[in-house]
């Protein structure tokens, strides 16, 4: 019985493990891809996501969620902001 409950706990531990190992790496990457002005590699990036993108379903977290249901407020209320606009702001904001 002993045995059974340390494997439970075994495999408890390398769950959040792994699952804060993906997370990181996750974090990692968006990370890198906010801060880059390299065209091609956000192309290739893009490229690489739609090679190998699944019919899975997609499950946000709360945060996601709630971040996707601003945005379709912002969409309604007619707050948008152009891509060339965008970047006037990044410019001045990187200075």
């Amino acid at each position: 019985m002993e045995k059974s409950k340390n494997n439970t706990i075994f495999v408890k531990i390398i769950s959040y493990l792994t699952m804060t190992t993906l997370d990181n790496v996750k974090n990692r990457l968006i990370d890198r891809i906010l801060i880059t002005r390299n065209e091609q590699l956000l192309n290739t990036i893009d490229a690489i996501f739609n090679l190998t993108q699944t019919e899975d379903n997609l499950t946000l977290n709360s945060y996601q969620a709630e971040m996707l249901m601003m945005s379709e407020k912002d969409i309604k209320q007619g707050k948008l902001i152009s891509e060339t606009e965008l970047k006037e702001v990044d410019k001045k904001w990187m200075s």
